[in-house]
């Protein structure tokens, strides 16, 4: 598979103030194949270290943290040399090794010409009381499950690919049916690399869904090997809740619909974990669009998503065969599943970090820092192009750009609609782009059309 973090390791390899690797992400999104892949294309050899299925391993780092002795040890175990420049040593499921953790900041410091490379499944709850980690020291990179652009490469689709990053949008719309039938698939599938490479060889979305619950099933197992007991039932009433929150129309996690009078108390650390450990991502909610969005963010108030669509969709129990019939699986689940798919190109594709807003009567599904200002991203599931919520919120506080995502080709148009009446007498337009659903990944350059264009007072 053509894994676009490929380009992010190949420049951390060359890069002149490189630092020991954390290649983080949830389990199985591919991060070991990846980094042995990565390994193989760019190193004479490669000294993989799993601390996972070695005790004798982890303790070479008991004792002293001498770099020599270390290197030394980890030759004879490997049982090949590990030479600056042309060896990539790969340290996989670090979190089993606290010390070796912490051994990354003397790699660091002493032996910066090494190229090493750990990964963690578990490292963001992994328990490393007994060591400090290396803050400042490590260079950090995070694996998601496959994009959607990704998703049409391992399809053989990389015609495809390449016609959505050009950004063509003239031949873009020829093709539209061909990309819209992608998604659907996609919305099914999803990403992670298991189920896409099992489609791909034989489009049978039987098997896709049995993959997706076995892997439901290892992670629902991992819950007792990485927690501490006594929140193993939150963890779960959590982790069963989430597709049926996200199923209804006000997407917000509510605690009371986990357990009548739940407290914050009960429920936090759970949802911590589920989230540290890459299973669920959290969208905060923002009191108002100002910068930096961080500080307006509301803690007790967020929606929470899953791993990847497709988990989603098998957690939730849709069947496959049901949802591909004609353009249902972008509405069914009350658009759950289209919300999810573009908060997982969002982590995938962009640098963008997302929040939500909502009023009284009004939610704006995503809100992001762009520049200098504010960007407001609505989600459309299929070729509704009303939008009152995003015209009122542009409105109401001044924002000049926002992106509206649906199944409609993609324009960019000046508007000066609002959804009842004058507010307050001023006459007020805001640029306005339609990007169509299977070109999220495009989405920071149409914002950075978005911000050209208004600069020079051009729609259309």
């Amino acid at each position: 598979m053509n894994r676009s973090a490929m380009k992010d390791l190949v420049s951390w390899k060359d890069s002149l103030s490189r630092k020991p690797l954390l290649f983080q992400g949830a389990r199985q999104v591919g991060k070991t194949w990846l980094l042995k892949e990565f390994g193989r294309q760019n190193f004479e050899n490669t000294a993989y270290v799993n601390f996972d299925r070695n005790e004798m391993l982890r303790h070479i780092f008991d004792g002293d943290y001498s770099v020599k002795r270390i290197l030394t040890a980890l030759q004879l175990a490997c049982g090949k040399p590990i030479v600056p420049g042309k060896t990539l040593l790969i340290f996989d499921e670090i979190q089993e090794a606290p010390r070796a953790v912490g051994c990354l900041k003397y790699f660091c410091e002493e032996a910066p010409q090494y190229h090493i490379a750990a990964a963690g499944s578990y490292l963001g709850v992994a328990s490393l009381e007994k060591t400090s980690f290396p803050v400042g020291k490590v260079n950090t990179l995070v694996l998601h499950p496959l994009s959607y652009l990704e998703f049409l490469e391992a399809m053989g689709q990389e015609r495809f690919a390449q016609l959505l990053r050009s950004h063509d949008w003239q031949t873009i719309a020829l093709f539209k049916d061909t990309l819209i039938e992608y998604l659907r698939y996609y919305y099914v599938v999803g990403g992670m690399p298991e189920a896409v490479e099992a489609f791909s060889q034989r489009r049978d979305f039987g098997q896709v869904r049995a993959l997706q619950r076995e892997l439901l099933r290892n992670y629902e197992n991992d819950f007792g090997k990485h927690t501490p007991g006594e929140i193993i039932p939150s963890i779960r009433m959590i982790w069963d809740s989430v597709p049926v929150q996200l199923a209804k129309e006000n997407k917000k996690f509510f605690l009371s619909q986990v357990q009548k009078k739940a407290r914050k108390t009960d429920f936090s650390e759970a949802i911590e974990w589920l989230c540290n450990a890459g299973f669920l991502y959290r969208v905060r909610r923002i009191s108002k669009p100002s910068l930096p969005l961080s500080a307006y963010v509301e803690e007790d108030i967020f929606k929470l998503f899953f791993l990847d669509v497709g988990l989603l969709g098998a957690q939730a129990n849709l069947d496959p065969r049901v949802l591909l019939e004609g353009n249902r699986i972008f509405t069914e689940f009350k658009g759950a599943l289209t919300e999810q798919y573009v908060q997982q190109q969002l982590l995938a594709e962009t640098d963008f970090l997302p929040f939500y807003w909502a009023g009284p009567s009004n939610e704006v599904d995503f809100v992001f820092q762009y520049g200098t200002g504010v960007m407001p991203l609505e989600v459309k599931a299929e070729t509704n192009l009303r939008a009152r919520s995003l015209m009122y919120f542009c409105r109401k506080n001044r924002i000049p750009m926002a992106v509206r995502s649906s199944m409609i080709d993609y324009r960019v148009d000046w508007t000066d609609t609002i959804p009842s009446g004058p507010m307050d007498g001023e006459e007020f337009k805001f640029l306005l782009a339609n990007l169509p659903l299977y070109a999220l990944a495009s989405l920071p350059a149409v914002c950075e059309e978005l911000a050209r264009r208004a600069d020079k007072g051009q729609g259309g």
